[in-house]
């Protein structure tokens, strides 16, 4: 019993050359992709809105956040993960929405499976991490925060 304690429940989100590594608790939903409603104007990493419970959500593509082009979801695999923020305005923007290059997948961690890698990160990210022998990004939350508050009101 004290070893499923340790153990922290955790999502890998696939996105177009990485996975990312999020605890459970920071993941409001994962929904099936759907054309997202335009963004007329704005930033490359703008994927779009999502409608989710009466709120309108800018779609963040990580993979622009992190410098690279957008990705759109291929081979019907996407889904949008509904992330909870944390940062100090987390009453103004509650929520933000990322696209995913497939469907996430759960799993339960104990802190001796996570090695920590000496990798640069991108903007996007807050590091790298060795998940049981594959290559992890822990995204920089507040860093997507702060893209999702920048957005333009739809």
């Amino acid at each position: 019993m004290a070893e499923e304690a340790n153990l922290l429940g955790c999502v890998l989100i696939p996105v177009h050359d990485r996975e990312l590594l999020l605890p459970n608790v920071s993941i409001a939903e994962i929904v099936d992709y759907a054309q997202p409603e335009a963004a007329d104007a704005g930033p490359e990493w703008l994927s779009g809105y999502l409608d989710w419970r009466g709120l309108k959500l800018p779609i963040i593509s990580y993979d622009a956040a992190n410098g690279g082009p957008a990705v759109p979801p291929g081979s019907g695999r996407g889904r949008i993960a509904v992330l909870n923020t944390i940062g100090p305005h987390h009453s103004e923007r509650p929520f933000l929405a990322m696209v995913t290059q497939g469907i996430p997948s759960q799993t339960r961690l104990s802190e001796d499976q996570i090695q920590r890698l000496d990798l640069e990160p991108g903007p996007a990210d807050l590091m790298a991490v060795d998940v049981e022998g594959q290559t992890a990004m822990i995204p920089n939350l507040e860093h997507l925060e702060e893209l999702a508050r920048q957005a333009p009101l739809a």
